[in-house]
């Protein structure tokens, strides 16, 4: 009871006034080695732990890491594509605030190879009312035309396709001409310039709208080269393209009011064309045959031609010698 009463004593005055503090330091110094040998086992425990297992998962977690960043990588540069992609669209966008027909962007599927011709197949075709002749533009100019197309995709004959070649104009002074495809992507003709034209390296060419193809206006190209020729009738004259011939990936197809034929006119055409053949048969069928001694009146007036039939009309109805003449009809 008495040992009781001093360790409460002690606890006490050790709390107020800190007479222990010494006592309790010696003694944690004296205790400290033998708490070190009995932890001991445990602190090798797990060291040993640690530096067997520490390399295999190092060699893990760096395998994993290394996974993580090919992936953000990859991603990384689909991140870059699609930024490219939007800064193309953007432009698509700010180039058709000048058109006000209607436009549908499309892609480009595949070039052709052929080394004679700059053709491109798009993802459009009749199924989107594509049709032939259709002015296909991209961002910076005058991109080409569809000569071809099928119910899911077209094929664009390029500006500078040698078989190509459109009406323009200097924009600086109206002069008129014709750009024909040379087959360089970087390079166009101008065609039955005189040796005295007022035209120069910098001028910029836009479409005359002649002929209804493309519309009038937008940029074709830049004149590069201007060299007149004393022996011949005109100059050489060449022009650098405004459109990304060899770099763009999307291009725009272009309705206008003049060229916006119905969709599948060849069908049209083939019940014009039947109805026509029809027309042709019954109208042979009404032509009496004259027999071999027959004569022509001369007094017998030839029939007029409507305008609204194209179908040739027989210049007269000839009857056999005695043949009654139905009433109405002068003989």
């Amino acid at each position: 009871m008495v040992l009781v009463l001093v360790s409460v004593l002690l606890m006490i005055a050790d709390h107020r006034v800190h007479y222990l503090e010494s006592v309790r330091a010696s003694l944690a110094t004296v205790v400290y080695p033998v708490q070190y040998v009995v932890d001991a086992p445990v602190s090798m425990s797990n060291w040993l732990g640690d530096n067997l297992t520490t390399r295999a998962t190092l060699q893990e977690e760096n395998q994993r890491l290394r996974g993580e960043e090919t992936v953000l990588k990859a991603q990384l540069q689909r991140y870059i594509s699609l930024e490219m992609e939007n800064m193309r669209l953007r432009r698509l966008l700010d180039s058709t605030t000048q058109l006000g027909d209607r436009l549908q962007v499309a892609e480009l599927l595949a070039v052709d190879l052929d080394p004679f011709t700059r053709q491109v197949l798009i993802n459009k075709g009749l199924q989107h009312e594509l049709y032939i002749g259709q002015p296909v533009l991209d961002a910076d100019g005058i991109f080409g035309q569809v000569i071809h197309t099928t119910p899911l995709n077209s094929v664009v004959m390029l500006i500078t396709d040698p078989g190509h070649a459109l009406p323009v104009h200097v924009n600086r002074n109206g002069l008129r001409a014709i750009a024909a495809g040379t087959g360089n992507n970087q390079k166009l003709e101008l065609l039955y310039i005189p040796n005295n034209a007022d035209i120069k390296a910098g001028d910029l060419l836009l479409t005359s709208g002649l002929g209804g193809t493309f519309p009038a206006g937008y940029p074709v190209g830049i004149v590069t080269e201007v060299t007149p020729d004393s022996t011949q009738a005109y100059a050489t004259v060449y022009a650098e393209p405004k459109a990304l011939l060899d770099q763009s990936r999307e291009v725009m197809l272009l309705w206008t009011d003049k060229a916006l034929p119905p969709l599948h006119s060849d069908k049209a055409d083939r019940a014009e064309a039947k109805a026509a053949k029809a027309a042709a048969a019954a109208a042979g069928a009404a032509v009496v045959t004259p027999p071999p001694s027959a004569t022509v009146p001369a007094a017998l007036p030839r029939p007029t031609v409507s305008p609204a039939n194209s179908l040739p009309v027989p210049a007269a109805v000839v009857r056999p010698p005695g043949a009654d003449v139905p009433p109405g009809e002068v003989e």
